[in-house]
């Protein structure tokens, strides 16, 4: 009979349940608790092992399974959500973890992939840039706020130097996407508004470009707009979801996009002209790029400008 698993992943221990029959484990979160795990696991049929994103500490031990079986990783919102849908309000790992295996058994979302040493390198880099960004403009509206000059100077100080942090990263993300010999790096690099980092981000964090059809990729990076409708009313369609930093950075290249492709810039203005507010205007832009983007990895061609 096939079983499915939950594994609530704490710092130290992984709670683990055995659905339907109700099974219970505990070991320890590291590589001898993970061999366990896995001479337990290998005397089951197992048809889904399912676990939460709990800030990295889920890594290893998914690692570890993927390569056996097909891992499911979730947000800890749908877990939440779930739980509340099935009535639990009592919250402790155990529970969880059953909660998590009954969740394995009817979930639809697709196995995670493991990266490659080379995806992870590229994943840590692009991680520490956005920190320090974020830091970087942190500072930058403190310093609007700030009177005293022992404050000002503190933050000039700050801004010096996450700007030289970033530029170092910078340069280590352009040799570490040079490094690729693959043809998804270069088409990526040869579309005019996609730089080095952009390109880092799709390499290391949405390996599925050009493997999904348009609904999907769209959904995936998070610019798909949701309906929003009940009864007689129509609501606002809305994007959602998604990976955020992704569409992050996506939005910046797509910003680049169109200052540089006609008919990116004449989609916006057109969009802007109807009165759509700049943001919405972008966002349509973003899916469009990210389509186009997609077809081209997809059907193995090079980047065509399009008339405006």
């Amino acid at each position: 009979m096939s079983v499915f698993i939950g594994i609530d992943v704490a710092k130290a221990s992984l709670a683990v349940a055995v659905h339907p029959s109700g099974e219970r484990l505990e070991v320890s979160n590291d590589a001898a608790g993970h061999r366990v795990l896995v001479a337990h696991l290998q005397g089951l049929s197992v048809e889904r092992i399912l676990l939460e994103a709990t800030g990295g500490y889920e890594r290893a031990v998914l690692a570890v399974l993927a390569a056996l079986w097909p891992v499911v990783r979730i947000a800890p919102h749908r877990a939440r959500a779930f739980a509340t849908a099935m009535g639990k309000i009592a919250k402790t790992d155990p529970i969880d973890a059953a909660l998590l295996a009954h969740l394995a058994q009817v979930t639809d979302t697709a196995p995670v992939r493991v990266a490659t040493p080379a995806q992870q390198q590229l994943q840590g880099l692009v991680q520490r840039r956005e920190q320090l960004v974020r830091h970087r403009d942190d500072e930058r509206r403190r310093l609007q706020q700030a009177t005293d000059a022992g404050v000002v100077a503190s933050l000039k100080r700050q801004l010096r130097t996450a700007a030289a942090e970033i530029a170092r990263l910078d340069r280590a993300i352009a040799q570490a996407v040079a490094k690729r010999e693959d043809a998804t790096a270069r088409q990526l690099r040869a579309v005019p508004g996609i730089g080095a980092v952009t390109t880092a981000t799709v390499l290391a964090f949405l390996p599925e470009l050009g493997q999904l059809d348009r609904r999907q990729i769209a959904a995936l990076a998070g610019v798909a707009p949701y309906n929003v409708d009940s009864g007689k009313r129509q609501g606002v369609r809305r994007i959602r979801g998604g990976r955020a930093g992704v569409r992050r950075v996506l939005y910046m290249a797509t910003w680049s996009a169109i200052r540089t492709q006609a008919d990116l810039k004449a989609r916006y203005q057109a969009l802007r002209a109807r009165g759509k507010c700049a943001k919405v205007a972008v966002v349509a832009c973003m899916r469009v790029l990210l389509v186009r983007l997609n077809a081209m990895l997809r059907d193995g061609t090079q980047w065509r400008m399009q008339p405006g």
